[in-house]
Formats: C-alpha cells, structure tokens, sequence
C-alpha cells in the first residue's frame, strides 16, 4: 500500500520560511518524480514544483520561483519543499505527489498518488 505522508506545515509571517518534508513508503521511491502541489480555499489545485528521480534537475511554478526549493533524499524517502519569502497568497493546502512519468511539468491529473495534505498558513 502507497503512502505518502506530509509534515512540518503550520503558520507563520509574512516574509517568514517553512519548510513541508513527505515521506514515501510502499513504493520504489527512485523512480517516481516527486512534487508538491497546494489547494487554497476556492481555488483547483494547483502545481507549485517538481523534482527529477535523481534530485538532479527541478522545476517550479512562475509564482514560486526564487522563492521556494525542492528537493529529496531517496535513500530516506523523503521529498523537501523549502518555502520562503513567504506571503500570505502562499496560504494553502500543501500535497505531495508522486508521478511515474519522467517529466517535471506535471499537472494534476499526471499525479499517480496524493498525500493527504498539510496545511500552511501565512498571516500578513
């Protein structure tokens, strides 16, 4: 049974850094590309970064770039999301995904296992 489970979210400032991990079991993490996505209120999902199987190339959205840094351990299982400069449009339900295809440009419906999610809130 695959489970991805995410932690480290909660809330913080405007201006502030986070840092969301999601372990993996279940799976043979290496070859998955991993990625978070975030849900706010109102809003579909929506595809925040991606990492390659080796950890050696990643991709970000335009609203998170230079600000936000993805990456993983796969001798953990583990995926990273660095978050900061954080503002409170960062506000959202964070979910890790797991995708067996090799490409980083990955839209939601791309995305072979979700986490349940973690919430992040930025106060302004």
């Amino acid at each position: 049974q695959v489970q991805l489970v995410e932690s480290g979210g909660g809330l913080v400032q405007a201006g502030g850094s986070l840092r969301v991990y999601c372990t993996a079991s279940g799976l043979t993490f290496n070859v998955y590309s991993m990625a978070w996505f975030r849900q706010a209120p109102g809003k579909e999902r929506e595809f925040v970064a991606a990492v390659a199987r080796s950890g050696s190339t990643s991709f970000y959205a335009d609203s998170v770039k230079g600000r936000f840094t993805i990456s993983r351990d796969n001798a953990k299982n583990t995926v990273y999301l660095q978050m900061n400069s954080l503002k409170p449009e960062d506000t959202a339900v964070y979910y890790c995904a797991a995708c067996a295809r090799g490409t980083l440009s990955l839209a939601a419906g791309d995305i072979n296992y979700w986490g349940p999610g973690t919430q992040v809130t930025v106060s302004s």
